[in-house]
């Protein structure tokens, strides 16, 4: 089953981090994704840009509506995810709580992937 790991991380925070803890986190993440890669679990994943260059599409009286930034005001953002290869839950959330950000105040939201029905 796949699972996806979302990544989420207040980007005031993590701005505020210094540059060698953000190089040390984003190294350590290098390290679990090859590690993901080399066991067969990864089918994915990638960084996100900030919010602000996010653009949010909705429908008002019938008709697409874009407007620049993300979709919910929210302490914490989505800063990347990564889809992963599990045999159940227990261990797609043992490869979250490998997430390097969490240490710093991240969370990981862990959700199946639903398979369409084609």
């Amino acid at each position: 089953m796949q699972y996806m790991l979302m990544c989420c991380f207040e980007e005031k925070a993590w701005e505020q981090l210094p540059d060698a803890q953000r190089d040390e986190i984003m190294k350590k993440y290098g390290e679990v994704i090859q590690d993901l890669i080399k066991s067969g679990r990864f089918r994915g994943g990638a960084q996100l840009h900030p919010t602000a260059s996010a653009t949010t599409v909705r429908m008002k009286n019938g008709k697409p509506i874009s407007t620049d930034g993300p979709f919910a005001e929210t302490k914490e953002q989505l800063g990347g995810y990564h889809i992963v290869e599990c045999t159940d839950l227990d261990e797609a959330i043992s490869i979250a709580a490998r997430i390097p950000t969490l240490p710093a105040g991240g969370a990981i939201e862990v959700r199946p992937v639903a398979v369409p029905e084609c």
